[in-house]
């Protein structure tokens, strides 16, 4: 007589049909700027549903269109093609330009991340001023990581999910290598030895094993 109780209760919980909860992901992706994770979708949308299958679903159906479904960080949103990007430009506003010191030390930060703030005067050859580091934090692009298990408990930083959305990453093994950056203009021909390695450098792989002992959760 218990068993009854409960066939009714799950059947007020039915989860509505896939092609649905592919609707209601597409909603919320195109009305929130910011990314969103699988668990905040879950939490907007019906009992039972599950936005991680809606969602490969729908990256499918946007795919050659002029806008994807991108996945950033453990998030996810609707951002412009890649190969589009150019058509926004008349549209994007530039408030201000990084100076050279806030660009080589986000460069810094985003290759060799957690870095401490002395890991990157070393790297820059120039001391690191307060005010380079607020700007990147007030953007967003940095935050404070974990503290390193060493004397004095250094902080050290790392990039941000912003950071990877303002660039269009999934995450920082995603950036490019030296060519590009020196490509694009970011870099000069001739930097500094062993300043910027690239993602896929095998040196960084082996000396980021192990290195979980020495920091601080």
């Amino acid at each position: 007589m218990t068993e009854a109780p409960e066939e009714k209760e799950e059947s007020l919980f039915e989860a509505p049909p896939m092609a649905e909860q592919e609707r209601m992901v597409e909603a919320i992706l195109f009305a929130t700027a910011e990314p969103v994770t699988i668990r905040e979708l879950e939490a907007r949308m019906p009992h039972g549903c599950d936005p991680a299958e809606a969602i490969v679903y729908l990256r499918k159906r946007y795919e050659g269109r002029g806008v994807n479904v991108m996945k950033i960080g453990d998030a996810w949103a609707i951002r412009t093609a890649a190969d589009l990007g150019f058509l926004m430009q008349k549209e994007t506003v530039e408030t201000r330009k990084l100076s050279r010191a806030a660009i080589e030390t986000l460069a810094i930060i985003a290759y060799h991340q957690p870095v401490t703030r002395a890991e990157i005067e070393e790297i820059r050859g120039v001391s690191v001023s307060r005010g380079t580091v607020d700007q990147l934090l007030e953007l967003e692009w940095i935050r404070f990581g974990r503290r390193k298990m060493t004397p004095g408990r250094p902080v050290t930083f790392v990039v941000t999910q912003s950071f990877l959305d303002h660039f269009g990453l999934e995450n920082a093994r995603d950036l490019p290598g030296l060519k590009e950056l020196r490509a694009a203009g970011l870099l000069e021909n001739r930097p500094p030895p062993g300043t910027l390695p690239g993602p896929d450098t095998e040196e960084g792989d082996e000396s980021a094993e192990g290195q979980s002992e020495l920091f601080e959760d």
